[in-house]
């Protein structure tokens, strides 16, 4: 059996661009085209290395879940507590207002409302990078709980699912525009909700 020429580029960096492309126009709007011209791949290099579209955008998705809870996790584990961390995270999505940055919103909540519950496989990683990011504020409220900082009779379940939804609807406002004071009091509202 032969095997295929050997791939002559990194596909860390051809991943990382497809990242971006799937995240600037979503899966569906997503040409090949577009994604071979930002990898600078042929088609064939990309059937080689990744395998189709729906193939690429898996490992696209993955890769962007990884980089991003990773990054939460350490900033969790660093935090003098555990609600230092969360109100940090929320104060500085809020103040993402009005840039680039908040305008693409998150690659994991733009692709599960996007994909919806389709039952594909694309869809379906939506839906566990979702339940990666609520595991994490699930973490984080309960180590909250035991600093005596979120009261322990709340549900840390309940919680999670609360701060998923409220990132989600963060980012969702961000990416249509809006201003930054308006994002500011939604956020200190949302925090409250953990204090009571």
């Amino acid at each position: 059996m032969t095997r295929g020429r050997p791939i002559a580029f990194s596909p860390d960096e051809a991943a990382s661009a497809a990242i971006q492309v799937f995240w600037a126009r979503g899966y569906d709007r997503a040409s090949t085209r577009d994604l071979l011209e930002a990898m600078h791949l042929s088609r064939s290099s990309l059937y080689q290395a990744f395998g189709n579209k729906e193939q690429l955008f898996l490992e696209a998705l993955r890769r962007y879940r990884e980089s991003l809870i990773g990054r939460l996790e350490r900033r969790l584990e660093t935090a003098p507590s555990a609600m230092g961390f969360l109100e940090k995270l929320f104060c500085e999505t809020a103040g993402e207002a009005g840039s680039e940055r908040a305008a693409l919103g998150c690659l994991i909540f733009n692709s599960a409302s996007e994909l919806g519950q389709r039952g594909d496989a694309p869809s379906q990683q939506a839906q566990q990078s979702m339940a990666a990011i609520t595991a994490l504020f699930y973490r984080a409220v309960v180590r909250a709980q035991a600093e005596g900082d979120i009261a322990s009779h709340h549900d840390p379940d309940a919680l999670a699912g609360y701060l998923t939804m409220g990132m989600a609807g963060l980012r969702t406002l961000l990416k249509s525009g809006m201003h930054g004071e308006q994002t500011h009091q939604a956020t200190e509202l949302l925090l409250d909700g953990l204090r009571r």
